[in-house]
């Protein structure tokens, strides 16, 4: 299986131009015989790839005082709690904080707030915060998920996420792949049986469809 998704990756990049931004490098699975109306059949994965992602990722964290000073030197922007409340009642604003970072976190009294008045707008979006406890530096959390792929697939059968980005070698791209099929196939009842069809793509470029093995 290593081997068609490395096919596939190297024919999805080949096909695609280069543009004037890093794509990302997407792989998507839909799948089937499987009921997804029941929550614990749906697909809800945190992948360590172990190649990275291959581009910059951003965090922010909702905290304040001395625990805004550290997530501060650990390189996250700083939401001030005291905000909350404000930035749930502007949609527009809160829907591009969504889109502007790819992970959340929160030190843990400010968890309901979060849930209370953005709950709406990062829930669907797989981003709400993760908890800080006072006793853990935020940069170590941090650092982790630099290096980790969501693959989250709600109540649809067919969903996708990012397994790297265009500057990354065709090695490391297949292995991060790799990675993210064992875990999905490791999820359902028949593995690889329970794959309708798999593609990948750059953010840009056509859909590469990649051979399951049985």
């Amino acid at each position: 299986m290593r081997e068609n998704l490395q096919t596939a990756i190297q024919e999805a990049i080949n096909g695609a131009p280069e543009r004037g931004f890093v794509e990302s490098i997407e792989i998507s699975f839909t799948i089937k015989d499987v009921d997804l109306k029941i929550p614990t059949n749906r697909i809800q994965e945190e992948v360590r790839l172990p190649s990275g992602r291959g581009k910059p990722v951003r965090i922010a964290m909702f905290a304040g005082g001395e625990m805004a000073a550290k997530a501060k030197a650990a390189g996250l922007d700083i939401i001030d709690p005291s905000t909350i409340e404000d930035l749930g009642g502007n949609r527009q604003r809160a829907r591009k904080v969504a889109k502007q970072y790819d992970f959340f976190l929160s030190e843990i009294p400010h968890m309901g707030t979060v849930g209370r008045f953005l709950g709406g707008v990062l829930g669907p979006r797989g981003k709400m915060p993760r908890p800080v406890p006072p006793t853990l530096d935020p940069s170590a959390l941090a650092s982790g998920l630099k290096d980790t792929a969501i693959v989250r697939s709600r109540d649809r059968i067919t969903f996708h996420t990012a397994l790297g980005s265009r500057e990354q070698g065709i090695d490391d791209l297949t292995s991060n792949a790799y990675a993210i099929w064992e875990r999905v196939t490791g999820n359902l009842e028949r593995g690889a049986g329970n794959i309708r069809s798999c593609y990948v793509k750059t953010s840009m470029g056509p859909s590469i469809k990649v051979e399951v093995v049985l």
